[in-house]
């Protein structure tokens, strides 16, 4: 993880600011706006982890401290600065469980720059394995199904850049990329659940915990631009076994996953 990406994390999951409760009894607690990039449905798991570790802390919502959401839906411009500088990992891994692969589609959405950000990023990435990457690009939720399949049939694997938009609709894209027979690789968790075939990423519930240890520090005084940029301690493969079959794939049993889903 670079500065980008905790920049992420504290953007998109907690930042500690006076925003004023809604509330007169919340009035005279202080407040923390969290800012998620979809909806409430995708985050729960790490606004979970984020509210959990703030009770461990002694910030308990609307006893101690209160809490303004803010809630993107998946049409955020300029929010979500997700690095890609794990993409060269990634394709190795794909390339271990996709025998011969050498042609890779990369579904990125360029209605903000960090999407053609890192489809340059895969596509240098993919120089050094010797890939040839068909950018696919998308702006908004409609043109995630013909995009898909305009590449049917002439692409071996499907690389998903991180995106809200795209883990918004992360179970239409992982039904999608089965029904062309398209392995996939992700970014977060959700997407593997939701279907996708795998994702090496850092633990996001750990970032989020670790978020609500920086939100306690500044609340009990610290100055923000005292406060280092750290990098995640945590990475995770996850496979869908599931998927796997269904696409006829062997999982080498040497690519040891921290999670399988069946």
């Amino acid at each position: 993880m670079n500065r980008r990406e905790f920049i992420t994390l504290l953007g998109g999951a907690a930042a500690a600011w006076p925003l004023g409760a809604g509330a007169q009894q919340l009035a005279k607690l202080p407040t923390i706006g969290f800012l998620g990039q979809s909806t409430p449905a995708v985050e729960n798991q790490r606004l979970a982890a984020f509210l959990n570790r703030l009770r461990e802390l002694g910030w308990i919502e609307g006893r101690t401290v209160a809490i303004q959401y803010g809630w993107g839906g998946g049409n955020v411009t300029g929010l979500s600065v997700q690095a890609t500088d794990l993409a060269g990992k990634r394709l190795e891994l794909l390339q271990e469980v996709v025998p011969g692969l050498r042609r890779l589609a990369v579904l990125a959405n360029v209605h903000t720059p960090l999407g053609g950000l890192q489809i340059e990023e895969v596509q240098t990435a993919a120089r050094t394995l010797r890939f040839e990457v068909v950018p696919v690009e998308i702006r908004r939720a409609d043109d995630i199904t013909p995009a898909i399949a305009a590449i049917k049939g002439r692409v071996e694997a499907l690389y998903v850049a991180n995106d809200p938009l795209v883990i918004m609709h992360r179970v239409r894209i992982s039904t999608l990329a089965l029904v062309s027979r398209l392995p996939t690789m992700y970014g977060a968790r959700e997407h593997v659940e939701a279907g996708g075939l795998m994702t090496y990423a850092p633990n996001f519930a750990d970032l989020y915990r670790r978020a609500a240890e920086y939100v306690d520090k500044i609340l009990r005084g610290v100055r923000p631009a005292d406060l280092p940029v750290e990098q995640p301690t945590k990475y995770d493969l996850v496979i869908n076994l599931t998927t796997a079959k269904a696409l006829g794939l062997i999982v080498p049993p040497a690519l040891l996953a921290d999670e399988v889903i069946e």
